[in-house]
């Protein structure tokens, strides 16, 4: 019978030297006090393990090596973050936790145009007691469930964050962030996405955590938590998307809300409904394993189904809706946000446009609820007589579309101060004062269309100028559509010659499209990208953009922009209209942009003489500016494809003004040309602005 193999038993390294010794003959070896120390580490290594376990062992190392690593790195800035958190916390007070302050957004003379609200309300504010139970429960189970015990932080999950960060060479720093560390990044903090933001989250949380009580804290978080759309606050939540006190929802609907605050707009219940059912399935499911609900709760809970009611309508008016389009794009930019005007792919183009609608719209929600004071450029006189030009010069045409009411034939209009660079007027759209949601759609600076030739001085003619041509170069009227045939060398083309100047006024396409040909797409679309023309992608960048041929377009506020660059001796200022913001502490935040040159003076000077004659001998000629005004202006025409839009954008030595006109879903319109109605509106805009100016010279 064989025998039974016995199991092996480690005898300890510290034995076997003492052992080895005994068996030598007696006399003291020189090495055996080194043997005796490292047998020693070997056996404290060994039951270290066995005893502690490996994951707590590696737990300790990975958290020496993070310590050792992050401390190289920013130990310097250790103090000065603490020192800013200890300030922080210790100043702080529980009206800090309150999102219900109101904005105000004033016009030039400091009348007030706009009362911004997230809608909450004094009365929205929750106290703990108030707080329905199962809110609580469902924040905490899917967000931290360690709450009641932390300290503020969740250790376990900083490790995994941590060595998820290390393992992606810095890419990866999400995640771990306990209800606190949210709290205190709403508060206190941006939303860049940074190491250093992190430690400063986390010594904030650290410090409100031993100010206030649990109980506190929670309720700073589910009144201060961002439920999209401006709301603030479970209670404001609860009656925005269900018409009801948050005391009155059903578990379902309460674990609905609680889902919006992971991603306020991808979950937004206005835009779509359905995303937040997956994410309440979720914290049902957590809700129920943490012992927060019975089982038939949770059955009955998740078979519930969501109804959102209707959302009231936000409008304004254009110069509103302008206004704040500006103040949360600085809020943007002052809060991190990188802009970009060029882009790889369309893949590249539409990650971009995520990102920036995800930032837009967290920015907007702060602008709606922590009462900032925007002081703007816009003048109510001058917006007043732009609304009146364009609704004088469209009042013919009174078809509707069928959906909405709106009147189909639509216009824009963006007024630029010449000498400031600030909009001063900005029309989105025709009046219709029987309807409420007019204001819905600001097509100034948010309908992209087609410019056709008021693009050429932009992308094609003033570049040219840089690149060594003259307002006198003789240039050639080449067959467009010959010139888009495979394998044609456009440079070999002949056509009707002519002068540069000429091939302006008269809006000579195959000038432009030849001399594009030779300056090539890159270089003039470059000059676009420079004045922030943000819808500028790899595939405009073809021959097709001297004539306007863009794959998203621009807007009128973009042209003045760029047209008060020409009349600025090539020097962009970027559109807006803001001149201060002030936070709910008086505090100012904002900081004007330097102007940047975009266009050589001399190029700039030659693009403006040369556009003078498209209002005396070009395509402009029949509006007859000069037997009306003493003021000198420029101005470039501009029509598309079948008359589905017209343009007109032009300067005066004051004001620079862009003009579009067409339909909402692009169609063919009779008569629409730069020169009839975007002419004729541009007109009535300039000659009120200019009256009683001298007639100073315009270069």
């Amino acid at each position: 019978m064989a025998k039974k193999k016995e199991k092996h038993k480690r005898q300890p390294m510290l034995a076997r030297v003492k052992k080895a010794h005994q068996n030598q003959s007696g006399t003291e070896t020189g090495g055996y006090a080194f043997r005796l120390v490292s047998a020693f580490f070997c056996d404290f290594f060994y039951y270290f393990l066995h005893t502690l376990k490996w994951c707590l062992f590696i737990g300790l190392i990975l958290t020496a090596v993070v310590s050792v690593v992050l401390f190289a790195r920013y130990g310097e800035a250790y103090r000065s973050f603490a020192q800013e958190a200890d300030e922080l916390v210790e100043a702080s007070k529980a009206e800090d936790f309150r999102m219900d302050e109101i904005t105000y957004i004033y016009d030039a003379d400091g009348g007030q145009l706009a009362e911004l609200s997230s809608g909450n309300g004094r009365s929205s504010y929750l106290r703990y007691a108030q707080i329905p139970k199962d809110a609580v429960n469902a924040f905490i189970a899917v967000e931290d469930r360690s709450y009641w015990k932390n300290i503020g932080i969740d250790i376990k999950g900083i490790l995994r964050v941590v060595t998820d960060f290390i393992t992606s060479k810095g890419d990866s720093l999400a995640g771990a962030s306990t209800i606190t560390q949210q709290l205190s990044r709403t508060i206190y903090l941006t939303r860049e996405r940074s190491i250093e933001r992190k430690i400063k989250e986390m010594m904030i949380a650290i410090r409100l955590t031993r100010k206030y009580s649990k109980e506190e804290i929670v309720e700073f978080y589910v009144n201060t938590a961002c439920f999209s759309n401006g709301i603030y606050g479970v209670e404001a939540a609860a009656k925005a998307f269900f018409g009801k006190s948050a005391s009155e929802l059903t578990l379902s609907q309460t674990a609905y809300l609680c889902a919006i605050p992971n991603r306020p707009e991808y979950f937004n219940p206005y835009k779509h409904p359905k995303r937040a059912l997956e994410r309440r399935d979720k914290i049902l499911s957590d809700m129920r394993s943490e012992g927060y609900i019975t089982k038939s709760a949770y059955e009955k809970a998740i078979q519930e189904t969501i109804k959102i009611q209707k959302q009231s309508p936000e409008f304004y008016n254009y110069e509103t809706t302008y206004a704040v389009y500006c103040a949360v794009e600085y809020l943007m930019k002052l809060h991190g946000f990188d802009f970009r005007y060029e882009f790889t792919d369309d893949a590249d183009y539409k990650s971009y446009q995520e990102s920036y609608e995800a930032a837009y719209n967290l920015e907007k929600t702060n602008l709606y609820a922590k009462g900032y004071s925007i002081q703007t450029s816009l003048k109510t006189d001058v917006q007043q007589a732009m609304q009146q030009a364009l609704d004088n010069n469209l009042a013919f045409a009174t078809q509707t579309n069928p959906q909405n009411n709106v009147y189909e034939l639509q216009g824009a209009v963006t007024v630029v101060d010449n000498e400031t660079g600030k909009v001063v007027a900005v029309v989105g759209g025709r009046s219709q004062e029987d309807l409420d949601d007019v204001y819905s759609l600001n097509r100034a600076y948010q309908s992209y269309r087609q410019p056709g030739s008021s693009i050429k001085p932009l992308a094609v003619y003033a570049p040219a100028l840089m690149y060594g041509y003259t307002p006198d170069s003789v240039v050639r009227d080449i067959d467009v559509q010959q010139a888009q045939q495979p394998g044609v060398d456009i440079s070999g083309l002949w056509g009707a010659s002519m002068s540069l100047r000429s091939a302006v006024e008269q809006s000579k396409n195959g000038v432009a499209y030849s001399i594009l040909n030779e300056i090539k797409p890159t270089y003039g679309l470059s000059f676009l990208t420079s004045m922030k023309f943000d819808r500028i992608v790899p595939t405009d960048y073809t021959l097709s953009a001297a004539l306007g041929g863009l794959t998203y377009g621009v807007t009128t506020v973009q042209m003045a922009g760029a047209y008060s660059t020409l009349a600025n001796h090539g020097e962009y200022r970027d559109p807006a209209c803001l001149v201060s913001v002030k936070d709910s502490d008086g505090q100012e935040l904002y900081e004007e942009e330097k102007p940047a040159a975009v266009y050589a003076p001399q190029a700039s000077s030659e693009m403006i003489d040369i556009l003078k004659g498209v209002l005396t001998v070009g395509t402009a000629k029949s509006l007859g500016w000069s037997s009306e005004s003493a003021v000198p202006a420029a101005g470039k025409t501009g029509t598309t494809d079948d008359s589905k839009d017209g343009w007109f954008c032009g300067v005066t030595p004051y004001y620079t003004v862009a003009v579009w006109i067409g339909c909402d879903d692009p169609k063919p319109v009779d008569n629409l040309y730069g020169s009839s109605y975007p002419a004729s509106v541009w007109k009535d805009a300039m000659l009120y602005l200019t009256e009683g100016m001298p007639p100073v010279d315009l270069n």
